[in-house]
């Protein structure tokens, strides 16, 4: 709760200073100058509403859909020896976190690959595949397990959400003063709005969402570092090096939908690719590991 009021409180902040530098600027008066009729204030709430509305909708029902799309099979009763095996690990893990029982699930897909989601620390799933399950030792499994409920310890799914929402408010805001512009100050619509306002702010929505994404997905990259550094503190140093090392053998990952792709344990890129992936290489996750104290 906590770090949902205080990203509350520094959309507003962020709001208020964009307000006062456009006024210091005098951008309201230009764009009145150019018969652009259009009220910052109003459009910058407005634009927060559309842009944190769906960030929150999207983090209440985070595990409703994980569960919907990757076809997890909860665990509520431990039916043979594995599922007993890991509902014991996660439960220890999460203990020594500090966090809450998380829902322990299994998808079925071949890959080896894990994910955690949840509105809040302590009401969290967290899912592992059976591919993981079947080609991974019990020490590269609890890794993963541990890098997974790091995530959740420090609250990664509530950040990631928040900071979507920060991005959609502002991507929607710039894109509708470039729409404004355009439709005014080019095509003279002097009532209403023109098509070329829609078009417009479209292709900005667009092309601003591609920019923005590279801030989102660097963020996530960063905290791909810090849950392996907490699952290596939960589980053990090199047990979460092997299970990095064991990630590297296996073929191509299973690609998890949505948001649910920056909180699977595998995934990277290289180049210019990387900017927009949410994963660093496993190369620079191993040896940041290596490195670390």
């Amino acid at each position: 709760m906590m770090r949902i009021l205080l990203f509350l409180a520094t959309n507003v902040a962020i709001m208020i200073a964009v307000t006062i530098i456009f006024n210091v600027l005098g951008l309201q008066g230009t764009l009145d100058a150019q018969g652009v009729n259009l009220n910052l204030q109003s459009l910058l709430i407005m634009s927060a509403v559309i842009g944190m509305s769906g960030s929150f909708i999207s983090l209440l029902m985070s595990k409703w859909s994980a569960k919907h799309a990757m076809g997890v099979h909860v665990i509520e009763q431990p039916q043979n020896q594995t599922e007993q095996w890991l509902v014991g690990v996660v439960a220890r893990l999460s203990k020594q976190a500090g966090i809450g029982m998380p829902e322990v699930g299994v998808f079925d897909v071949p890959e080896p690959n894990a994910f955690a989601t949840g509105a809040s620390r302590n009401s969290s799933l967290v899912a592992v595949s059976t591919g993981l399950l079947h080609s991974m030792s019990a020490d590269e499994v609890e890794a993963v397990i541990g890098h997974e409920i790091s995530h959740v310890a420090n609250g990664d799914m509530v950040t990631m959400s928040l900071m979507q929402g920060v991005v959609n408010t502002f991507v929607y805001f710039f894109a509708s003063i470039i729409g404004y512009v355009v439709d005014r100050m080019v095509f003279k619509t002097e009532r209403g709005y023109g098509p070329a306002y829609y078009v417009t702010q479209i292709v900005a929505q667009i092309a601003l969402s591609i920019l923005a994404s590279m801030l989102v997905m660097w963020f996530s990259r960063h905290r791909e570092f810090r849950a392996d550094a907490g699952g290596a503190q939960l589980a053990g140093r090199q047990k979460m090096i092997s299970a990095l090392q064991a990630l590297q053998r296996s073929q191509e990952p299973v690609q998890l939908p949505g948001e649910l792709a920056a909180f699977g344990i595998n995934g990277g890129g290289s180049g210019i690719r990387q900017l927009f992936m949410s994963h660093p290489s496993l190369e620079e996750r191993i040896e940041a590991l290596k490195n670390s104290r």
